[in-house]
């Protein structure tokens, strides 16, 4: 398990040839709260986007992602139901609780690499609480609705 941000930039290897493909730019999440797959930015100087669907990365390392076949990447034809930073962008929108009680906003997502499912949502109440009390992390199983406005979470959901 870990979160976006640790991923955030790493390398993406072909483990046939081991050339660096790529880097890791997004999530992209479905709106039943599970992470479908990565968008990888190519290219030296005009990068473009490339989807890689969670399923076909062979391994999650600490230093890189790697995959066993470059083919894997597809270009984006459309855009992903969610991001995280990108288009349809979920961070920093409001987290309410099931019972309507305001969590904060969405700053990070944990997930399990392996099958893509979101353990835990980071949330934010501003820069001066994220100092004073620390960052809290709200663990659901899965998002109840992602809306326009807000993501409501069942947080008794562990």
């Amino acid at each position: 398990m870990r979160t976006f941000s640790l991923l955030k930039g790493q390398p993406v290897f072909d483990t046939r040839s081991g050339t660096k493909i790529g880097e890791i730019s997004d999530l992209c999440i479905l709106s039943t709260g599970k992470v479908k797959g990565l968008l990888v930015k190519k290219g030296v100087f005009f990068k473009q986007s490339y989807f890689l669907d969670i399923q076909n990365v062979a391994s999650f390392g600490w230093d890189g992602v790697m995959v066993t076949d470059t083919g894997q990447l597809q270009k984006m034809k459309q855009s992903p139901e969610y991001t995280l930073n990108h288009q349809h962008s979920l961070d920093g929108m409001m987290m309410l609780s099931k019972s309507g009680e305001s969590l904060g906003l969405l700053k990070d997502v944990y997930f399990q690499e392996e099958v893509g499912t979101i353990v835990g949502y980071e949330i934010t109440d501003g820069f001066f609480s994220d100092i004073t009390e620390g960052k809290q992390v709200i663990q659901s199983g899965k998002p109840l609705a992602i809306g326009k406005d807000a993501i409501i979470v069942d947080v008794n959901d562990t």
